[in-house]
């Protein structure tokens, strides 16, 4: 007997299992869910099973068939990673029926005001459940090891409408009696409530869980795929715009990748709390608002999601300690179909800005190198801590490393086979390496296998990325310092990432009237690409540039996405003689913590809890 994750309780000798059902009413009064979740095991089982909860209440366990109380427990103490391990007492039982309520604090729930959404009339309240976060909605075996199909019945206002990470079966009324003991039928069958009915017919991961309840929209951006969002017609029109194109990558993915296993790819565009860019949840990715850029560029987000359908979704890294088996193959995978819908040259800038943030990568975690492995150790280890670049970037360097070591027709060739064998199944980086070792055989004596996955920092067989666009922004970048500007010739077809590249290879001591001139031609802390507007913020922080703590302010209270919030956050409370700046940071998320989600929360606090 031994766990099978360090961040779950699930035990090896218990069976997983491998079917959810699921009934749940939204109170937004109360921020509260009160639900019921009926487990089914493959076989029949006696013993005690675990299973992994955070923050819930759990009222009840009985057997589905005769309603009988089954035996559980609570560990009294929760544990600060874990939370609370449910023990259930079984004797012979292949299911058992759960009733239980969430917590307004739930870690992968954010209520929003209705104040809080774009159309400023409705509440909205969302999920995020990577990593670990599945398990403050439903008791769980919350762990990716663990793959199950699901049905769900949510009970939301009539008002209002849900969409999931599954396939839509019916809107309807609530019928008397199929709460299924998730609250009373009085409660459940209430006037002014309705009833979305939803699937998943193929096992996912409890991590890929998702739904979001509010006043939705949508629009229809090609056969497979819907855009979502809150009706408010200049979001859903603009998405609708960003993501045009959104066919044609899915169909370049299948013909590097094979058939696209899931149905639909659509879109729900959530409000700016959303801490991530994307998540790849399977037939309904979420996506911040910040992706909208109005020049299509955004779709490079929507395009890392859906190479999730193939490395991520279909195969999903057994534990976190493995994420990169998930991220580095969706970013390599990624930039074969942006290279496929957009071209060599975009597809290098994405790669050259990878490439920066990988090396900064190493400088954060100088103190501890050990996440800077591809293959790390978590035992009490937060994955929400340690959320890196790491994965990703390192990641798709060892994969772009053993495509040149073998040339893309033979690795094409390999990746199609490794995604057809362990499709629906969950695997770890030794698996990855024997089938790797048995279909290109010899490949250890060509590669350090070994050094790449367990060893810290970037190997020296790593590869910079090389193209006219990337060399030619690198050389203007190194000039800067000398105080030479990009004449406006030299920026005149530049788009978001170019203009992101170049602010992010720019010397980090450069004198405060650099910066404002810069600005003051090209009026980058104005500009709607946030990826922009931040990097050029954090350029102006680390400068000492006092004038644009007002700009620095309004974003962060504006946007909730990490990628945003971590880097600022930094930049302004790191270093010595920032009193100002770190005075800035404390007030600004004591205004704006509300606004973000549980998890962006978190990360903020311990950014501020380092170093204030």
């Amino acid at each position: 007997m031994a766990p099978v994750d360090p961040h779950s309780f699930t035990d090896s000798s218990h069976p997983f299992a491998t079917h959810l059902s699921l009934s749940l009413y939204f109170d937004f009064a109360s921020s509260t869910i009160q639900g019921s979740a009926l487990l089914t095991l493959p076989i029949p089982h006696s013993g005690n099973i675990y299973l992994d909860t955070r923050s819930l209440s759990i009222s009840s366990v009985v057997d589905p068939q005769t309603l009988a109380p089954l035996p559980f427990s609570l560990s009294p103490v929760p544990d600060p990673i874990k939370g609370q391990n449910l023990t259930i007492s079984l004797s012979n039982h292949s299911s058992f029926l759960i009733t239980f309520a969430t917590s307004p604090s739930a870690s992968a729930l954010q209520w929003l005001s209705s104040q809080q959404t774009f159309n400023k009339t409705f509440p909205f309240v969302y999920t995020q459940c990577q990593s670990i976060h599945a398990r403050s909605i439903f008791p769980c075996q919350d762990t990716p090891a663990a793959r199950l199909c699901y049905s769900a019945r949510l009970n939301v206002p009539q008002q209002l409408s849900a969409v999931m990470s599954a396939r839509h079966v019916e809107r309807r009324p609530p019928v008397s009696g199929e709460a299924a003991m998730a609250c009373d039928n009085a409660l459940w069958c209430a006037e002014g409530r309705m009833v979305e009915e939803f699937t998943m017919e193929q096992p996912i991961p409890p991590y890929l869980f998702a739904f979001a309840v509010g006043e939705l929209g949508f629009r229809d951006v090609g056969p497979r795929t819907r855009v979502y969002a809150e009706s408010v017609p200049a979001v859903l029109d603009g998405a609708a715009r960003e993501f045009a194109g959104t066919e044609d990558m899915i169909r370049h993915g299948e013909k590097l990748f094979g058939p696209y296993e899931w149905e639909r790819f659509d879109l729900l565009v959530l409000p700016p709390s959303f801490p991530y860019g994307g998540m790849e949840n399977p037939r309904m990715v979420f996506l911040t608002p910040t992706v909208i850029k109005g020049d299509a560029s955004g779709a490079q987000v929507v395009a890392h999601e859906l190479a999730h359908s193939w490395t991520g979704n279909l195969i999903s890294n057994k534990t976190n300690e493995h994420f990169w088996l998930n991220e580095g193959f969706t970013t390599y995978a990624e930039r074969r179909i942006v290279e496929a819908v957009q071209g060599e040259e975009i597809a290098a800038l994405n790669t050259g800005i990878g490439w920066r943030g990988l090396n900064e990568e190493m400088d954060r975690f100088k103190d501890n190198m050990e996440f800077t492995k591809l293959k790390t150790k978590q035992e009490g280890v937060d994955p929400d801590d340690v959320y890196s670049q790491v994965p990703y970037e390192k990641g798709f360097q060892f994969i772009w490393r053993i495509e040149r070591q073998i040339g893309r027709p033979a690795f094409d060739e390999f990746l199609k086979k490794y995604i057809a064998t362990f499709k629906f199944q969950s695997i770890d980086t030794e698996t990855f390496l024997n089938f790797l070792k048995v279909n290109i055989p010899g490949i250890e004596k060509e590669i350090d296998l070994v050094l790449w996955t367990e060893g810290t920092g970037i190997p020296p067989d790593a590869f910079e990325p090389v193209s006219n666009t990337y060399s030619k922004i690198f050389s203007l970048a190194k000039e800067f310092i000398h105080g030479r500007m990009p004449r406006e010739d030299e920026v005149s077809d530049w788009h978001g990432q170019e203009w992101e590249l170049y602010l992010e290879n720019l010397p980090k001591s450069v004198e405060a009237s650099q910066v404002a001139a810069l600005d003051a031609r090209y009026r980058l802390a104005e500009s709607k690409n946030y990826e922009v507007k931040v990097a050029f913020l954090k350029l102006a922080i680390s400068s000492g540039c006092r004038e644009y703590f007002g700009e620095v302010e309004k974003t962060l209270k504006e946007v909730g996405r990490m990628l945003y919030l971590r880097p600022l956050y930094t930049a302004l409370v790191q270093g010595s003689g920032k009193e100002e700046a770190k005075i800035l940071a404390k007030r600004v998320f004591g205004e704006a913590q509300e606004c973000y989600h549980p998890i962006a929360r978190g990360v903020v606090e311990s950014i501020l809890l380092k170093h204030l």
